[in-house]
């Protein structure tokens, strides 16, 4: 055996040990680099994406908060406009101590809120003393919103951008990041106003949503009559408005009398009271207030039909109005001759017809009685038939040369079988309001519950509201003209909100509507008796 001297041994050794340093030192750094090269950036884009859109938001709506709003005199007022975010959009005018205007003006992430301030004395004195410069207010109307419109859109941008770089270089602490946050600001409130443009809706105005005093509602929309005959475009639209609440500031105690038009027969549509007591003070309040001419009752002013419940009827004859009723079902025929020998009262039942108010009405009692509420085999049926005897009596009155203008049923499902022969059918029972232009031309309103649902409103979680309508009609064709829907906060809740709404062919540049057209099925007049 030959022996290795101990010099070479240790060198062999030191040689053997230097790959294995090497080795352990690349196998302790490689797993390492991958985790930061690989883990991180599947993380970053997200998160660094959704931080500057919150950052862009929250400091976008910070700087409108602040800064975003402009003081413009428009006429005789001094409001301030201000842009706000809005899943939405709209216009909302805000009237104190009146309540507010609420437009669907435009689609867009942010609403333009028009707050009237106050009433400046001496312009509105200056009106006052000269009232030939109330011709040139449109004018002057148009010009002031045109420049708050300018100067608020300036002013936004400014204090997007702004609020957004500002909150960007809190939050980042890198110039180039707050520069990225300021100009995605930018970007989003330029994309928004453009789309606020492209849908813009002038004639919005028309059909507002007005929120507080109900009684200052009529003063504040304006009749019917001059809706469709004047107001047809945007800035008279204002104009008128602004005109008219200088008048309700002006008179500082008292809201001034409204003034209505005298060839405009109102007509005041209720439905399933359902006993409730409050209903006859609202019906009596919105008598005086929208000076009505006749109310219509489509049913269900009882809930049980019982003899003993028709003292509930008594005040009808003190609300200062005619009085037009049909049968629910659940009103019987104890309530129905009850109601009969009520002075100013008008039950229709089989079709007759009357003529109240310079209107010509003509209706048919529910089929059915069902107080428990009950749903009895072939009900659908009698109802369809109760509505084809009442089309049958509306044909023989069209064929008479006497037309009915206004026909009346307490389910909806009676009243569409008059399609096509009556110019309106009103309706009830389902205690929510609608409407519809039914296939040959008839237009259906069903009214919701003007008692609230009575009793049962407290069976739910929520109460239901109070809902009613004043339907607008032109004495001489003694057509539709408008309608004003109105909703009251249900049981323990004190809200209000009118809503105006236009027949389709009344809105402006539309062509007048043609009268309904026969279906097929009461295309020749029927020569049975109602």
């Amino acid at each position: 055996m030959v022996r290795v001297p101990s010099a070479v041994t240790n060198a062999l050794h030191r040689i053997r040990r230097v790959p294995r340093a090497l080795t352990r030192r690349h196998r302790t750094r490689r797993p390492a680099a991958p985790a930061a090269v690989t883990l991180a950036p599947r993380a970053r884009p997200w998160a660094r994406a959704l931080g500057l859109v919150a950052v862009v938001t929250l400091g976008a709506w910070l700087g409108l908060l602040v800064v975003g709003n402009v003081r413009v005199p428009v006429g005789p007022m001094n409001t301030t406009m201000t842009l706000r975010p809005s899943l939405t959009g709209g216009t909302k005018i805000n009237i104190s101590p009146l309540g507010a205007l609420q437009l669907d003006s435009h689609i867009a992430p942010v609403r333009l809120d028009v707050n009237v301030d106050q009433l400046d004395p001496e312009r509105s004195q200056a009106l006052v003393d000269h009232p030939e410069r109330l011709s040139g207010l449109q004018d002057e109307v148009a010009q002031d919103i045109t420049r708050g419109t300018a100067d608020l859109a300036v002013r936004s941008c400014i204090a997007v951008v702004t609020g957004a770089t500002a909150l960007g270089l809190v939050v980042y602490r890198r110039p180039r990041r707050a520069l990225a946050a300021g100009g995605l600001a930018l970007t989003l409130l330029v994309a928004s106003g453009g789309t606020a443009y492209a849908t813009w809706n002038a004639d919005s105005v028309l059909e507002p949503k007005f929120s507080g005093l109900l009684s200052s509602a009529p003063s504040l929309v304006g009749d019917a009559r001059s809706i469709v005959t004047e107001f047809d475009v945007y800035q008279k639209e204002l104009a008128r408005l602004v005109t008219n609440v200088t008048k309700l500031y002006d008179a500082t105690s008292t809201l001034p009398a409204y003034q209505p038009d005298p060839t405009t027969i109102r007509v005041l549509h209720v439905s399933d009271i359902h006993l409730n007591p409050a209903s006859w003070k609202i019906i009596a309040s919105l008598v005086e207030q929208y000076r009505v001419d006749v109310i219509v009752d489509s049913g269900d002013t009882m809930d049980h039909g019982s003899a003993a419940e028709n003292g509930f009827l008594d005040p009808i004859e003190d609300l200062g109005a005619p009085y037009v009723w049909v049968r629910g079902n659940h009103d019987s025929l104890v309530t129905q001759r009850y109601l009969e020998r009520m002075k100013n009262v008008h039950v229709l039942d089989d079709g007759r017809a009357r003529t109240v108010a310079g209107l010509r009405f003509a209706g048919i009692g529910d089929p059915q009685f069902t107080p428990d509420r009950s749903k009895r085999a072939g009900a659908e049926e009698s109802q369809e038939l109760a509505g084809a005897r009442l089309a049958s009596a509306l044909r023989d009155q069209r064929t008479a040369g006497t037309p009915v203008d206004v026909a009346i049923a307490h389910e909806p499902s009676a009243a569409r079988e008059v399609d096509g022969t009556v110019p309106l059918v009103l309706a009830g029972h389902i205690h929510h309001e609608k409407t519809e232009v039914m296939r040959y031309g008839t237009r259906l309103r069903v009214e919701g519950s003007t008692g609230g649902s009575g009793l049962r409103a407290i069976e739910g979680t929520y109460p239901d509201p109070i809902e009613t309508s004043i339907l607008y009609f032109d004495r001489d064709s003694r057509r539709l003209q408008a309608w004003d829907s109105i909703e009251l906060g249900g049981l323990g809740l004190t809200t209000a909100e009118v809503s105006r709404h236009l027949p389709e062919e009344n809105q402006p540049g539309a062509a007048p509507s043609p009268s309904p057209s026969p279906s097929p099925s009461t295309a020749t007049p029927s020569t049975t008796s109602p």
